[in-house]
């Protein structure tokens, strides 16, 4: 099975696709992951990856999809991607890969979750300067206020999570991705799942949608 995992900044898809994943035994494809992990080895597309990202631009889909496709071109194993895709021209090139290899998308779902509390979620979130740790003030503090459990640095709150710039983010996220969603509702693979319980709740839901739309 081959799945794809979408949502808000915020609404938990990183969380739900490693237990998701990990439930169905099938391998997490991050596309931030992959991001790091080529510019870390300074790979050629991972320097150009690079230049994008550090000039505040966005990857083009070309580029997006030459990595998608070297990471995933020799497994073997179902895949869930997370935080891909991100436009219908990336959608269409997974479904053209998967089509030279017969196999598709099974399936995609979107955890719903309100603007307003992916606003308040991501707001509460709080960064270590020193090692990079994340923490959230609501779901998962530090043991002391604004101190890092793991280097004891201070916890900031950055640029990105400024509650202003999260509405900003939200507005470009949903003006890329409405067509998007639109594409995999035309094609009778979409499902909604309630993002606004607890994250066991969410998973459960999750796999039990997947559970009776495959029979």
């Amino acid at each position: 099975m081959n799945l794809i995992l979408l949502g808000f900044p915020g609404s938990g898809k990183g969380t739900q696709a490693k237990a998701i994943s990990g439930r169905l035994g099938l391998v997490h494809i991050s596309t931030g992951d992959i991001f790091r992990e080529e510019i870390s080895r300074k790979s050629p597309l991972g320097l150009e990856v690079s230049g994008y990202i550090s000039s505040g631009k966005l990857v083009p889909d070309l580029v997006v999809l030459k990595l998608v496709r070297s990471r995933i071109a020799t497994e073997t194993k179902g895949l869930l991607f997370d935080g891909f895709p991100r436009t219908v021209e990336q959608a269409q090139g997974l479904d053209d890969f998967f089509a030279t290899r017969e196999q598709r998308v099974d399936a995609v779902l979107f955890l719903h979750v309100e603007e307003n509390e992916v606003v308040k979620r991501l707001a509460a979130r709080r960064s270590c300067a020193k090692c990079g740790k994340i923490y959230n003030t609501i779901t998962a503090p530090p043991a002391r206020e604004n101190v890092c459990d793991v280097c004891q640095g201070g916890l900031i709150l950055r640029n990105d999570d400024m509650p202003e710039v999260i509405k900003q983010r939200l507005m470009v996220y949903k003006d890329l991705t409405e067509p998007l969603l639109a594409y995999y509702r035309g094609n009778g693979i979409f499902h909604e799942i309630k993002g606004d319980s607890s994250p066991d709740a969410i998973t459960e839901n999750a796999l039990a949608v997947l559970k009776t739309w495959s029979k």
